[in-house]
């Protein structure tokens, strides 16, 4: 839950010694967490008008969006993928704010729009988050959501005709869609009975998520109940129909940790149909591991799992004789890669998909031995998109790098022997990229693990220390951050002569859950020594210098950046927090912050308290001794994010003012930037994302004093 798309003894709001829980602690700043009171209001407001000026000083904001305009404004595709007889993908053709869905009654026939997610709202701010076709492909369920909020409204389409139906599902968040093969209706997420507002600027706790059915052409007051928990109102579920539309799966998980309870549903012992709460089946009734359903024949059933398996494996499960006993290996755990997802397609093969050393794999398999069949073969970079399903003949997978925008290929399974070629490639004009390298080092943390980093720059370059250096991490919840294609961080590299970092830094999942788990609770330091250690590795090598070098992260990156920021303020010029946690005693109190705790720990545990305390971004500011300051800081933040709320932020800059701001010696700035109808990032408007990174990179060319290279 905190996808998007990193602590020295000083200054703390506790008395020396204290041992406890954030019961006990100061919290000066705790007015700020009243979003809708007049105070925070108006120190939002006096923030920005800080802020602004300061960014419309930069000489380089307008050449950069300028660039940056000129530069993104190019054809933007998905995989095709086909419901019923029809092909669908969206498009974008390069600025519009919302990317459009289209359709395609064969893969020759020309594409028309089909669902223009630009005219939900005047300025984008609306957008699509989820969609489901049903079996046949002749309705769509699809959910909108506005300013970025993850709250959901579910909307229906008759795929003839593009012709809206009345159905209209609300107060959903964190939600299936899923048909059952009869089309007569849905299973989604729901939140019934939260109090108050929700339109993403509220605080309020996220509990007691249930799962309903929802029948086509009847008002979601008649919606079915299926599942609920009310004695544990953590729990969050989420139900898939198998393939051959006889069962329901439901996965049951209670934070963001990759394990889940595993209860199905045999839609043959409810002859009246779906009435009430469903007879589940407990399969898996603990959370020792995850299953994920890859596909079934009948009523044995694949799973990808890390049971016994870091890395996973695949396994196949016969519900008719369940016991664990009976269970059988069908592809084994890999000695080093890492298995990120399993696909069943044409009936009787599967297409898995591994991570070697932070790039994708892509290998076919037979569903019904596990055998081995062919590889195919791919740059360095990341598989970001697949398409193809049991009932399909053909795939479609989207390749991507640091240099390569979009590459989709597409296999027809029919033909002999099997060869995928390129459906479609997109080139960015003005940019080439022979002009630039990509190198992947393995350098030393503080405790002797080797952790990876990708790091891009022109061709040529001496290392000499001069280059500005953009140094970005994540490092947690089991995420693995692989090759992507980023305009912005391109113009950064081209025109600000800058070296690009992206360290795999632990508490991803780059190398399965014991890379998850060495970066994660008591061990969190991890994360923020490996970054730590990345900025040094880059200085040594001649790649940037300490006055040079930014760093950046978003959500549980803009936790790293803090931290480490905190801790090491000598060692970078600027850093960019984006949606950052930095109040880490309080986290859990706030919208879905709960289902952090499996990765974070919880203050109100005696001993994870004190794991916290020590790294906490806003319980660690303190004045750097001797001359030092700390790096230029800008953090930004969406008034509509429900996901990190926006208080985190709000907390930190305001402390960090108060206490680092007076000192005489802090002459580097200490801004935020709290953008308005703006979330934690998902279905941001291209308009929000252009403006956003002029301003990003106009502080740093500022802070930095970087020159415009033509």
């Amino acid at each position: 839950f905190l996808h998007w798309k990193e602590p020295s003894q000083g200054f703390k709001m506790r008395p020396p010694g204290l041992r406890g829980t954030e019961k006990h602690l100061p919290d000066p700043y705790s007015w700020l967490e009243d979003p809708d009171s007049e105070k925070t209001q108006a120190f939002v407001t006096a923030q920005n008008q800080l802020t602004v000026p300061f960014l419309e000083q930069c000489e380089v904001r307008e050449l950069f969006k300028e660039r940056m305009t000129e530069l993104y404004d190019y054809p933007k595709y998905s995989c095709p993928f086909k419901r019923g007889s029809r092909y669908f993908h969206f498009y974008n053709t390069g600025l519009q704010n919302q990317s459009v869905m289209y359709v395609q009654e064969s893969l020759d026939a020309e594409p028309t729009v089909f669902l223009d997610p630009n005219n939900f709202s005047e300025d984008g701010t609306v957008a699509l988050r989820g969609y489901a076709f049903s079996e046949d492909g002749e309705y769509l369920a699809y959910g909108t959501s506005a300013s970025g909020s993850d709250w959901v409204e579910i909307r229906f389409l008759r795929v003839e005709g593009a012709a809206p139906l009345d159905d209209r599902l609300e107060r959903v968040k964190f939600s299936c869609m899923s048909w059952t093969h009869d089309g007569k209706g849905l299973f989604y997420n729901s939140y019934p009975d939260q109090e108050g507002k929700s339109d993403g600027t509220e605080t309020s706790t996220n509990l007691f998520q249930k799962l309903y059915y929802h029948v086509l052409g009847t008002p979601q007051s008649e919606d079915v109940l299926c599942a609920e928990f009310p004695e544990h109102p953590k729990w969050m579920s989420g139900v898939e129909v198998s393939d051959d539309g006889r069962y329901v799966l439901l996965s049951i998980r209670e934070g963001c940790d990759p394990v889940n309870r595993l209860w199905y549903c045999d839609l043959q012992t409810t002859p009246q149909g779906i009435t009430g709460l469903l007879p589940w089946v407990k399969l898996i009734d603990n959370f020792d591991a995850e299953y994920e359903y890859v596909t079934n024949e009948e009523t044995v059933f694949t799973f990808k799992t890390n049971l016994d398996a870091p890395r996973y494996r695949l396994i196949n499960i016969d519900f008719s004789s369940p016991d664990t006993s009976s269970w059988k290996e069908l592809i084994p755990q890999h000695d080093k890669d890492v298995i990120v997802f399993a696909t069943c397609t044409f009936s009787s093969f599967l297409f898995v998909c591994f991570l070697h050393d932070v790039k994708n794999v892509l290998k076919m398999y037979r569903l019904s031995s596990g055998e081995e069949l062919r590889t195919f073969p791919l740059d360095v970079g990341s598989v970001v998109g697949f398409t193809g399903r049991k009932t399909d003949h053909e795939i479609f997978y989207y390749f991507t790098s640091f240099l390569s925008p979009a590459i989709i290929y597409h296999c027809d399974l029919t033909q002999e022997p099997l060869q995928p070629h390129i459906f479609r490639e997109v080139t960015v004009k003005g940019f080439n990229p022979a002009d630039y390298q990509t190198t992947q080092v393995f350098y030393p943390s503080k405790d002797g693990t080797q952790i990876p980093m990708f790091i891009v720059h022109k061709k040529g370059i001496a290392l000499d220390g001069s280059h500005p250096g953009f140094l970005y991490g994540y490092g947690g919840f089991n995420i693995s951050i692989t090759p992507s294609y980023s305009v912005s961080r391109l113009i950064f590299v081209r025109h600000l002569g800058g070296v690009l970092a992206v360290a795999n830094i632990r508490g991803g999942g780059e190398y399965g859950e014991t890379w998850h788990k060495a970066g994660m609770l008591v061990h969190k330091q991890n994360c923020f020594s490996d970054f730590q250690c990345a900025a040094e590795y880059l200085i040594k090598e001649g790649y940037t210098s300490s006055s040079k070098l930014t760093i950046n992260g978003g959500s549980n990156g803009g936790l790293l950046v803090a931290a480490c920021v905190n801790q090491r303020p000598d060692l970078f010029g600027c850093a960019v927090a984006q949606v950052g946690v930095m109040d880490m005693l309080k986290f859990h109190k706030f919208t879905i912050g709960h289902a952090w705790t499996t990765d974070f720990g919880c203050s109100e545990d005696k001993e994870q308290f004190q794991w916290l305390i020590k790294y906490s971004p806003l319980h660690n500011i303190c004045v750097p001794e001797g001359s030092a300051q700390y790096p230029a800081v800008l953090l930004l933040t969406g008034d509509h994010d429900d996901r990190v709320v926006p208080l985190h932020s709000l907390k930190y800059i305001a402390t960090l003012q108060h206490v680092v701001g007076r000192c005489s010696r802090q002459t580097n700035p200490l801004f935020i930037l709290v953008d308005t109808k703006s979330g934690h990032g998902a279905g941001k408007p291209t308009s929000k994302v252009i403006q956003e990174v002029a301003d990003t990179y106009a502080f740093i060319a500022r802070c930095l004093n970087l020159r415009w290279i033509k």
